[in-house]
């Protein structure tokens, strides 16, 4: 069909007269919106609000800025504190728009969402009988939040794109602790373990006290695990980098364009375990605040960083009110820099916020990654994509959804309990069950999959990969059956790969052959 005359001839200038467009001066633009705004009001086909198109330019500017700048209206911006805070019942789950998809980012551990057997990389597409398309993920994650005990049914696509499984779950919101330290404990008789999940207020002290106590239990060696870490208050990061470093040592820098930005952050005091054998666990979700600390340790050779490529965000956000509702704009102000000066945020000009988000750990431009830096020993490192570790693992097996809706049917549970009652109840069957792989293919795995593959009429298909990692989560849970919780905890962290890199630390972090 063509188009009206009129129409085609605006077109042509508005091509015409780019250059000219590109002199106009603020107020020439101003004028121009005010323009724009008002044809709508007085001429669109549909009644609308100037709330709400003014709301839909603010989210329109902030696109065009960076992904990580946000606008909240106050009710929602007090809500969102609150779920914050663990006043409000929620699921557990964190999203993110990745490929216009809305997806799962992280899972809390032992929340709502992991005993329903949502997985980070999940894509939500229904919240009771309402999709999701088109749904903002604040909005999102807000309608998650409820009442203790209220249930919120769940629609999820994982695996291809094309042709995706999917899983149905009802899931009971409640509350969750929010501390930034959730696992302390010893791996073996010298290597303490400390799970990190957020940089929260008392990020610092919680780290102390979590090392302080691993110390009293004759820790010579520790991990800290950052992997899934999103982030946090940036002054809580150093807090806890002075644990691991030197009075006066550099942290890293912020800069903007108000020198009140431009900050140079260092350490106060002499941390009580600067000198602590240490390794770090990164993934491709550990972000922000936590990448700010892993490229300080990495920079001045202090800890190994083991695991995934991060994120890529080092960017930080302020929050200013926004007459007359007291709404709130967090708006990018400055650049996080590493002391080797390395600029670790992924490129996101010229992509949509989506795009961005679905390379998060993929590493950024070749042409944003040339650049070289050093660290204090003279190694080799990179900015512009993230933060590639000195030890790269591979990716985990994904679990596919008929493992969570055999979980949902107790069928784990039904295989792993039987089991569990038939080993003895000692000191010495516990470690033994530590390493008997064998036996967790044998007496789990095998029986496992025949009674998913009768019930859920599905063909189960593994790998080697996918059939280790479904072996040791039956494991796992046999021995939280036989021995209680903490031999859980045991069986789970005491397998960890990066022990074995304790031994090689110093020659790892040594300064390069010439």
């Amino acid at each position: 069909m063509c188009r009206p005359p009129a129409l085609v001839l605006a077109a042509g200038l508005a091509l015409g007269s780019s250059a000219a467009a590109q002199q106009r001066s603020s107020y020439e633009e101003l004028q121009a919106f005010s323009g724009v705004l008002n044809h709508i009001r007085a001429n669109y086909v549909d009644s609308v609000t100037y709330g709400v198109l003014v709301h839909a330019a603010v989210d329109g500017m902030l696109r065009a800025l960076d992904p990580h700048s946000a606008y909240y209206s106050r009710l929602d911006f007090e809500r969102r504190n609150a779920i914050e805070q663990g006043e409000i019942a929620v699921t557990g789950l964190a999203l993110e728009e990745v490929d216009s998809a809305v997806t799962v980012l992280a899972v809390a551990p032992r929340s709502p969402a992991a005993k329903a057997g949502i997985q980070p990389g999940d894509r939500l597409v229904m919240i009771n009988d309402t999709s999701v398309a088109g749904i903002p993920v604040r909005a999102l994650e807000l309608r998650l939040a409820g009442d203790k005990g209220s249930k919120v049914r769940l629609r999820f696509e994982r695996g291809p794109r094309l042709e995706p499984d999917t899983l149905s779950v009802s899931v009971k919101r409640d509350f969750l602790k929010v501390t930034s330290v959730s696992v302390t404990r010893m791996l073996d008789s010298i290597t303490g373990f400390v799970r990190l999940e957020e940089f929260g207020e008392n990020a610092g002290r919680e780290v102390h006290d979590a090392l302080d106590h691993l110390k009293d239990a004759h820790m010579r060696r520790a991990i800290l695990d950052l992997r899934g870490n999103p982030g946090g208050i940036v002054t809580s990061a150093v807090d806890v980098a002075a644990e691991f470093f030197p009075r006066g040592t550099l942290v890293f820098r912020t800069v903007g364009r108000k020198k009140d930005v431009d900050v140079t952050y260092t350490t106060k005091r002499d941390g009580a375990f600067a000198t602590l054998p240490l390794i770090v666990l990164i993934d491709e979700h550990s972000a922000s605040a936590a990448e700010a600390l892993a490229a300080s340790l990495q920079d001045h050779d202090r800890a190994l960083l083991l695991g995934r490529r991060s994120f890529g965000k080092a960017l930080m956000q302020t929050a200013f009110f926004v007459p007359p509702a007291g709404d709130i704009l967090m708006l990018t102000v400055g650049h996080v820099l590493s002391p080797s000066g390395r600029f670790i945020q992924r490129r996101y000009r010229g992509l949509a916020a989506e795009q961005y988000r679905a390379f998060a750990g993929k590493g950024g431009a070749e042409e944003d990654t040339l650049t070289e830096f050093h660290t204090d020993a003279g190694r080799v490192v990179r900015g512009g994509g993230g933060i590639a570790p000195d030890i790269t693992l591979p990716t985990p097996a994904p679990l596919p959804v008929w493992w969570s809706v055999a979980s949902d049917s107790g069928f784990d549970d039904a295989v792993s309990d039987s089991v569990a009652l038939t080993l003895p109840a000692t000191p010495p069957a516990r470690a033994q069950w530590l390493t008997a792989t064998d036996q967790w293919r044998s007496k789990l795995l095998t029986p496992f999959l025949a009674r998913v593959r009768s019930r859920l009429k599905v063909t189960a298909q593994t790998d080697s990969a996918l059939d280790a990692r479904l072996a040791f989560a039956l494991a796992a849970r046999v021995a939280e059956v036989r021995w209680g919780p903490d031999a859980r905890q045991e069986f789970v962290f005491r397998t960890t790969v990066a022990l074995p890199y304790f031994a090689r630390l110093p020659e790892l972090l040594a300064a390069p052959h010439r």
